[in-house]
């Protein structure tokens, strides 16, 4: 598997994957003003002032970050990334996620992550990892809910802009597991 495969623009019905380009700042940007409260529950805050350098970074990251603007019907609505996790061509993580509140509890998060799940398995991945900051509980069941397995819990991984010392929950989904689960 190369990152040329992985990383690729995706679609499925009104949902497009689009990679990250300046395009996509102005739009990314109004829809990450639409929640200003969830940025402090989020390792990095893309609200006001802080989304430029943000922002700034996932257009400059080459891997082990690969980010997209998360578009329905051609309006962005949001943004992921495959980030490098574990062993290059056998394991991804997908992170750095973000939907428009209005799409909440819709179905669509549920959509984009099936469509990248069976991105990365039709890739020959064999894992896809999640990481959840351990008060995000809405983001954790949303991952169970794809069958996801809970892995454990890596307490005070890391330090968040606002300064809150996180325990993050780790997740996965195993090629096989997702086959058995999608046949």
């Amino acid at each position: 598997m190369n990152d040329e495969a992985l990383y690729v623009p995706l679609s499925e019905g009104d949902l497009r994957l689009e990679l990250l380009c300046e395009d996509h700042r102005e739009p990314l940007r109004a829809a990450c003003a639409q929640d200003r409260e969830i940025w402090q529950i989020y390792p990095y805050s893309y609200e006001g002032a802080a989304f430029d350098s943000q922002f700034d970074g996932l257009l400059a990251a080459p891997p082990p970050r690969r980010a997209y603007a998360v578009c329905r019907l051609g309006e962005v609505v949001g943004m992921t990334a495959w980030i490098e996790h574990g062993q290059p061509g056998w394991s991804i993580e997908i992170g750095n996620s973000y939907i428009a509140p209005a799409l909440r509890g819709s179905g669509f998060n549920s959509r984009l992550k099936k469509l990248m799940l069976d991105h990365a398995f039709a890739c020959g991945l064999e894992r896809v990892g999640f990481k959840v900051d351990a008060r995000n509980g809405r983001s954790q069941a949303a991952v169970m809910k794809l069958g996801a397995v809970r892995e454990g819990v890596l307490r005070h991984e890391r330090k968040t802009w606002t300064g809150h010392v996180r325990d993050t929950v780790s997740f996965s989904v195993l090629r096989d597991e997702w086959l058995a689960r999608t046949s």
